[in-house]
C-alpha cells in the first residue's frame, strides 16, 4: 500500500521502518528534517506537509505529541484533512499518539465529514516494542475500518484490540498510563524503603520478580533503579502528558482517582526538578529529595 507516516520520533521512526520492511510504500514528513533523513535513506518518500503525505498515500499514520499537534496535522492548514478527494486515494487516519479521548472524536467527526476514515489506536510497548514490532494497540473507531486496516497494523503490533467508538482507544491507553505510571511510583516507594533499611535493592527486585509482585515495570524500570540509570527509555514528561490528560478526563466525568492524583503529584515534581526529558524511573530520584536521602549521581 501506499502509507503516509507523520511524526518520526523515538516511536515512529522504527513504526515507518516495518512499514517499509513489510513492502508498503511509505510518504513521511515531520517537523524535523534530520528526523526525515534517515528514513528517506531507508527507503521512504519526504512529503513537505501533513497534506503532501495524504495526497500521495491511501492510509495515513500519525504520531506525534499532543492532542494539539493531532489536531493541527489532521485538520489544521496544510493538514490531511485537505487531502480529501485529491486523486480519490486517502481514505483512513490512523492516529497513534496518546491523545485526549474528546479530542479524538472531535477530530473522526470533522474527517468523517470529508469523507475520510479514522482510528484512534495508540499504542503501548515503547521504543523497544516499537523496534520489535510488538506493541500493542488499543483501537477506537468503526469495527470495519479496523478489520481494513488490521494487515498494517499486524506489521507494528502483536496485540490488536477492537475498544469501541472513536474516543475508546485512547481511554484504554488512559488506563494503561494509570496502571503502568502507578507501578513505577509503587517500584520507586520499595526501592526507597529496601535501602532505607540497609538492604540491597538490587536483591530485593530479584525476590519480586519471583513472586506475585513480579511484573514488567519491575523488570525494566526496577533494573533502571538499581542501576541508576534515568537516561530516557520513554520520557517522563510524556508520562506527566498523559497524566494531566487523564486527570482532565477523570474531573470532567466526577470520577474519583485518588491514587491517580498522588502520583500525578510526583510527576509534577519530577518536572519542576528538571528531570522531564529522563526517563520516568526518576520517581525514586523525586523520593530521595523529599526523603533527604538524596544520592550522589
Amino acid at each position: 500500500m501506499r502509507v503516509g507516516f507523520v511524526g518520526l520520533g523515538v516511536m515512529g521512526r522504527p513504526m515507518v521502518l516495518n512499514l517499509l520492511r513489510a513492502g508498503h510504500e511509505l510518504f513521511v514528513h515531520a517537523r524535523r528534517p534530520e528526523a526525515v533523513r534517515p528514513l528517506v535513506e531507508a527507503g521512504a518518500t519526504a512529503c513537505g506537509s501533513p497534506r503532501e503525505a495524504g495526497v500521495r498515500s491511501e492510509v495515513v499514520f500519525t504520531m506525534v505529541t499532543g492532542s494539539e499537534d493531532v489536531e493541527q496535522v489532521a485538520v489544521g492548514p496544510g493538514g490531511l484533512i485537505e487531502a480529501a478527494g485529491v486523486a480519490g486515494h486517502f481514505h483512513t487516519l490512523i492516529d497513534t499518539s496518546t491523545i485526549a479521548p474528546a479530542t479524538a472524536r472531535s477530530v473522526a467527526a470533522r474527517l468523517e465529514q470529508a469523507g475520510i476514515d479514522m482510528l484512534d489506536a495508540p499504542v503501548s510497548g515503547g521504543e523497544q516494542g516499537a523496534i520489535q514490532a510488538s506493541l500493542a494497540i488499543m483501537a477506537g473507531g468503526r469495527p470495519e475500518v479496523l478489520e481494513r486496516a488490521r494487515p498494517l497494523l499486524r506489521t507494528l503490533g502483536r496485540t490488536i484490540v477492537y475498544v469501541g467508538p472513536n474516543g475508546a482507544g485512547q481511554v484504554a491507553k488512559a488506563c494503561n498510563q494509570m496502571v503502568m505510571v502507578a507501578g513505577i511510583q509503587a517500584c520507586a516507594e520499595a526501592m526507597l524503603l529496601a535501602r532505607a533499611n540497609g538492604v540491597d535493592p538490587a536483591k530485593v527486585r530479584q525476590a519480586l520478580q519471583g513472586g506475585s509482585a513480579a511484573s514488567r515495570v519491575l523488570d525494566v524500570l526496577g533494573e533502571r533503579m538499581v542501576g541508576r540509570n534515568f537516561a530516557a527509555g520513554i520520557e517522563a514528561r510524556l508520562h506527566h502528558k498523559d497524566f494531566g490528560i487523564l486527570m482532565r478526563e477523570a474531573f470532567r466525568l466526577g470520577v474519583p482517582l485518588p491514587l491517580m492524583a498522588q502520583v500525578w503529584q510526583q510527576l509534577n515534581a519530577l518536572t519542576g526538578h528538571g528531570w522531564g526529558r529522563e526517563d520516568t524511573s526518576s520517581l525514586l530520584r523525586v523520593l530521595e529529595s523529599q526523603s533527604g536521602k538524596e544520592r550522589v549521581e
